[in-house]
C-alpha cells in the first residue's frame, strides 16, 4: 500500500534536489497565500510554471521533479483517506447523500457527452469531469495517474488544475450570494456549497462565511465527495482496461488497482472503524495537503506554459459547462428535496 510508494536510498539521493525545489515553491506559495489570500495551490502552480527550465533534460533537478509530481502526489491522495469515515454518511442523511453521489456520476457523464461537441477526447473528458465532480486539483492529479499517457498529458493536467482552482476561488465569492438568493436554509446552503465548489479549502471558506452550521455541513458534504475519489478512479481504470482503450490509442495501460487507491481505501476503512485517533487523522490531513501542494508545484515546473496555452477555447468552454451543470443539478435537487 503506502509502503510500496517509499523509494530506495539511491532514488532519494537522486530525487532530493528536485523535491527540495518543489517543496520550496510550495512553501513560498503557502506564505503568499497566508499573507495575500490567494489559493495556495494556484500560486504553487503559477510559480512552478515560471521555473520550467529546472525540469529540462540533463538538469540535476529533473529526476526529483518527476518523482515529486508522481510519487509524492500519490502519497498525498492516499493520506486523504484518513479524513473519511462511514459515520459521515449517517450524519448527512440519505437524501443529501443520493444528491451528492448523483451529482458526481452525472457530471462525469455530462463531460463525456459534451466533450464531443467541443472536439475533445475521452481522456480530457474524464480528467476535467472527474476534477469538477469530486475534489478539484486533487482529483485531477489522481485521475491523471491512471489515464494512459499521451503527448499532451502534462498540458491537459496543468490546464485542468489551473481552471478548477480559479473556478473554485470565483465560486467561493459568489456561491454564498447565490445561496441567499435561492432562500436556502443554513443546512441547505452547506449542501449547495459542499456539493458544487471544487476544492476543499474554498468550500470551507465559503461555508464559514455564512455561518458555523453552514460551514460544518459544507465541509462534511465536500468530504463525502472526496470519498468518491477512490471508487471513481478505480472505475475509470477498470473501464479503460475492459474496453481496450489504452491499446487502441497507443498509450501505456493503467494499473488495475493503483497503490494509492488501496492506501486511500485502507485508511478510510481504519478511520471508519475508529482505529485512527482524531489527532492522527488531523495530522494525516495536513500532511496530505502539503504533499499535494508540493506535487502540484512539481507538476507546474514540469509543464511548458507555451504548450498549455495551446489547449483552446473548446476546453475552457467544456470545464465551464461542467461547473454550471453541477451547480444547476445540485440546486434543482435541493429544491426537489424541499
Amino acid at each position: 500500500m503506502i509502503s510500496t510508494m517509499i523509494p530506495s536510498r539511491g532514488l532519494i539521493e537522486e530525487a532530493f534536489p528536485g523535491f527540495a525545489v518543489s517543496a520550496l515553491v510550495a512553501a513560498t506559495a503557502q506564505f503568499l497565500s497566508d499573507h495575500y489570500g490567494a489559493p495556495a495551490m494556484l500560486l504553487a502552480l503559477l510559480l512552478g510554471l515560471a521555473l520550467n527550465f529546472l525540469a529540462e533534460d540533463g538538469t540535476r533537478t529533473a529526476p526529483g521533479i518527476a518523482f515529486t509530481a508522481r510519487t509524492v502526489l500519490r502519497l498525498g491522495v492516499a493520506l486523504l483517506g484518513a479524513r473519511i469515515s462511514a459515520g459521515m454518511l449517517a450524519a448527512l442523511g440519505p437524501g443529501a447523500i443520493a444528491l451528492v453521489v448523483a451529482g458526481v456520476v452525472l457530471t462525469i457523464l455530462f463531460a463525456l457527452a459534451a466533450s464531443r461537441l467541443v472536439g475533445r477526447g475521452w481522456r480530457f473528458a474524464l480528467l476535467t469531469g472527474g476534477s469538477v465532480a469530486i475534489c478539484g486539483a486533487s482529483a485531477a492529479m489522481a485521475i491523471a495517474a491512471v489515464l494512459p499517457r499521451y503527448e499532451k498529458s502534462e498540458r491537459d493536467l496543468v490546464f485542468t488544475v489551473l481552471s478548477v482552482t480559479v473556478l473554485s476561488t470565483v465560486a467561493m465569492v459568489f456561491y454564498p450570494m447565490l445561496a441567499g438568493l435561492f432562500g436556502f436554509t443554513a443546512r441547505d446552503s452547506g449542501v449547495f456549497l459542499g456539493g458544487t465548489i471544487h476544492d476543499v479549502a474554498q468550500v470551507v471558506g465559503a461555508g464559514f462565511s455564512i455561518g458555523p452550521e453552514t460551514g460544518e455541513t459544507a465541509t462534511l458534504v465536500k468530504l463525502i465527495r472526496v470519498s468518491m475519489l477512490a471508487p471513481v478512479v478505480l472505475c475509470f481504470s477498470l473501464a479503460i482496461r475492459a474496453r481496450g482503450l489504452a491499446d487502441a490509442d497507443g498509450g501505456k495501460a493503467p494499473p488495475l488497482l493503483p497503490g494509492f487507491v488501496i492506501g486511500f481505501l485502507a485508511l478510510a476503512g481504519l478511520n471508519s472503524l475508529g482505529l485512527i485517533p482524531q489527532g492522527v487523522s488531523d495530522f494525516a490531513g495536513q500532511l496530505s495537503r502539503w504533499a499535494l501542494l508540493i506535487a502540484i508545484a512539481a507538476v507546474g515546473i514540469k509543464t511548458s506554459l507555451g504548450k498549455m496555452l495551446e489547449v483552446g477555447t473548446g476546453a475552457i468552454a467544456l470545464i465551464l459547462a461542467e461547473t454550471v451543470f453541477l451547480a444547476v443539478f445540485v440546486t434543482a435537487g435541493l429544491h426537489l428535496l424541499g
